[in-house]
């Protein structure tokens, strides 16, 4: 259960877009114009699954605050609900106030992306917390899907490892 971001304490701010599937997220980094915006906004566009609705957490900035079991990412307030869209500026988003965030993913080019994953996959640390790396190029058609396919096998391999 993801506890009230208002009440803890903000341990880092991050340049990036996190989005949630049900009550996990992936914090997407890259570049500016890489096209984390874009990406996330496909990603909303997915039916809700057994795993949950897909929902924007943060677009542009990520709180980041420690709990018992990992982190959790919620928008700064003046953010919250908004994503930007290229050609219609800042718009209303389904949204979700904070999740735990299970992924990390590094936007690049699709010539950067390994036709495998390393196993185990690369790891990043934020707060203090170790958390997966994939690799995606956010403008392949398949992208949100693959997206969706990454923080469901996060979520999965952090049950596991919690068991």
């Amino acid at each position: 259960m993801t506890r009230n971001p208002a009440h803890q304490t903000v341990l880092d701010i991050v340049h990036g877009t996190c989005v949630a599937l049900g009550t996990h997220a992936a914090l997407l980094r890259g570049e500016s114009g890489s096209g984390k915006s874009d990406l996330a906004f496909r990603f909303l566009a997915l039916p809700d699954g057994d795993e949950g609705a897909p929902r924007l957490v943060a677009d542009d900035q990520v709180c980041l605050t420690e709990t018992c079991d990992g982190l959790n990412a919620f928008p700064p307030a003046s953010l919250a609900g908004l994503i930007e869209v290229r050609g219609l500026g800042i718009q209303p988003a389904l949204s979700i106030s904070a999740a735990r965030l299970v992924l990390v993913c590094s936007l690049v080019a699709l010539a950067d992306v390994p036709r495998m994953p390393p196993d185990p996959w690369d790891c990043t640390v934020l707060g203090g917390i170790s958390l997966p790396v994939l690799k995606l190029a956010p403008f392949e058609a398949s992208a949100p899907l693959k997206l969706r396919m990454a923080i469901v096998a996060a979520t999965a391999h952090l049950r596991a490892a919690e068991q």
